[in-house]
């Protein structure tokens, strides 16, 4: 599974593997693919350096990347996180606590801070984590909200690190090429986490037109070696998987019940909700979430406001396991992720598929495929 792309970087299989653990990324790294530490959650510097010293221990000197959150237009600027807190309505403060008040969650523990905290979306603090990343040798940095300020593009460049941006849309592929990006990440509708509203099918060809030659990697609703043989035959040199990785033994979600809940649910059972963020996000449909998309409520605030007013709120809902109101940002591909395995095993059957599918194109074009 080499593209020209994974042999710039240095590994064996085209498969990046976006996650939040360090532990996933480091396997999938071992495994031959390229693994990709997503920072959102290290609101505190130290926290990331810890992580990374440990990947750097346990990735046998091959490549991996960082995933960091700088948004494309600002809500607020130039303002402390205690302000920003401060801009958030009353009513919006009371629905929460009706909602919750409604399923009999718990409050924390008295003096218990808040296990879950969204500042990783403000600028600030993901800049704080490239002070920490780029001493580092990563050799990818990407950006899940568009093209990172021409500074850090340059800042990465300096350090030999090349620079990804995830893109819904042909249009904002360009704005990425035009940034300086070296690659795209084409993330279709299916896809967990923000996401735009074209499928993959459809803007992974558009994308590696509208960008070429700047390669592409083909993102959303992929949980299979036939998916990925699909992505490359569309023109990508590779692809971005985030969601599967969630049911990974290696994956450390703290939470059974999160566990039992993605493992039975089909690949209709998310929805796009601004619930989380304030952006659209897909996600597993819960009662959370039902709640903010409900006409008659007062409807979810702008990022950085709505995970700020939601923080303490997810934190309860995860540490109590509320099963009706919890839930995890997720793709489609849920419907495949229904079996707990390892980093290496997932790899194992990625790579039986995209020869299964290899073969089978070949049988049709009537080419046997050289052994």
């Amino acid at each position: 599974m080499e593209t020209e792309l994974s042999k710039k970087l240095g590994v064996e299989h085209a498969i990046f593997g976006f996650t939040p653990f360090p532990a996933v990324a480091a396997a999938i790294t071992r495994a031959g693919g390229f693994g990709v530490l997503g920072a959102v959650r290290y609101t505190a510097p130290d926290d990331l350096k810890r992580d990374l010293d440990w990947m750097q221990a346990h990735t046998d000197g091959k490549p991996y990347g960082l995933d960091v959150v700088m948004p494309a237009k600002k809500a607020v600027d130039g303002i402390g996180e205690a302000d920003i807190e401060a801009m958030i309505p009353a009513g919006h403060r009371q629905f929460v606590r009706d909602t919750l008040a409604k399923h009999h969650v718990p409050e924390l523990a008295e003096g218990e801070a808040s296990g879950w905290r969204i500042t990783g979306w403000m600028e600030q603090v993901a800049r704080s984590q490239l002070d920490v990343a780029f001493d580092y040798p990563i050799k990818l940095l990407a950006n899940a909200l568009g093209s990172p300020p021409a500074d850090v593009i340059a800042r990465a460049h300096d350090h030999g690190v090349l620079v990804a941006a995830l893109a819904g849309s042909a249009k904002h592929a360009r704005r990425h090429a035009e940034a300086g990006i070296d690659i795209v990440v084409a993330q279709g509708y299916e896809a967990g986490g923000h996401t735009g509203d074209i499928a993959t099918m459809v803007l992974v060809p558009e994308i590696v037109e509208a960008v070429a030659p700047l390669p592409v990697l083909a993102a959303g609703g992929i949980g299979s070696g036939e998916q990925i043989a699909a992505g490359l035959a569309l023109g990508a040199q590779g692809a971005w998987l985030g969601s599967l990785w969630l049911t990974t033994t290696e994956a450390e979600l703290h939470s059974r019940a999160l566990t039992e809940k993605l493992l039975a649910a089909g690949s209709g059972d998310t929805v796009r909700s601004r619930a989380l963020t304030g952006k659209p996000a897909r996600q597993l449909r819960t009662e959370w979430t039902d709640a903010w998309d409900d006409p008659e409520g007062p409807g979810a605030l702008p990022m950085p406001l709505q995970g700020l007013l939601v923080a303490e709120a997810v934190s309860r809902i995860q540490k109590y396991e509320v099963r009706p109101l919890l839930g995890t940002p997720v793709g489609q591909i849920v419907g495949r992720m229904n079996e707990e395995r390892g980093v290496q095993a997932v790899f194992d059957d990625l790579t039986k598929g995209f020869e299964r599918a290899v073969d089978r194109v070949n049988r049709i074009a009537g080419r046997v495929r050289e052994v």
